[in-house]
């Protein structure tokens, strides 16, 4: 069976985050030198009582920890859903080198919605950007997870 991609591990945290009540996203840091995980996580909002509690701050915070870096400017990040305005900023102080993401977020999006957090001209760094990764089996998780909410 072939290696699971850095998308198709974020989207099993998503689906992990469904399963435990969170809002299903899900989020892989990579070394962008070797492609080795370097932390892997999913929203945890509601189990943490905690509104910073996103995938992308969470492996944001495992992955530094683990490298011993504040910065992470040789990492990729994979995210199945398009980072909230909170979470833009944090992978702009981190330095993250590229984000994928999936679903696009028109309505809390931070990248290609909303503020548009990278665009700014006080934004410290502005990774490269590749939306879409995943796309479509991430909005059908979002879709799901608040139909049934409903």
């Amino acid at each position: 069976m072939a290696k699971p991609t850095p998308m198709q591990m974020a989207l099993e945290e998503a689906r992990e985050a469904a399963s435990a009540g969170e809002v299903p996203v899900g989020a892989v840091i990579v070394d962008g030198r070797t492609g080795a995980v370097v932390a892997r996580d999913r929203n945890r909002t509601e189990e943490r009582h905690d509104p910073t509690a996103h995938a992308e701050v969470l492996v944001i915070r495992a992955a530094a920890s683990r490298l011993g870096e504040t910065r992470l400017p040789d990492c990729d990040l994979y995210v199945t859903l398009e980072p909230c305005p909170m979470c833009a900023q944090a992978i702009s102080f981190a330095r993250i080198r590229r984000l994928y993401f999936g679903a696009p977020d028109p309505k809390g999006g931070g990248v290609d919605h909303g503020p548009r957090i990278f665009s700014w001209p006080t934004c410290h760094h502005r990774p490269e950007i590749y939306g879409g990764i995943g796309e479509r089996e991430s909005s059908e998780l979002l879709k799901r997870f608040f139909r049934e909410r409903r």
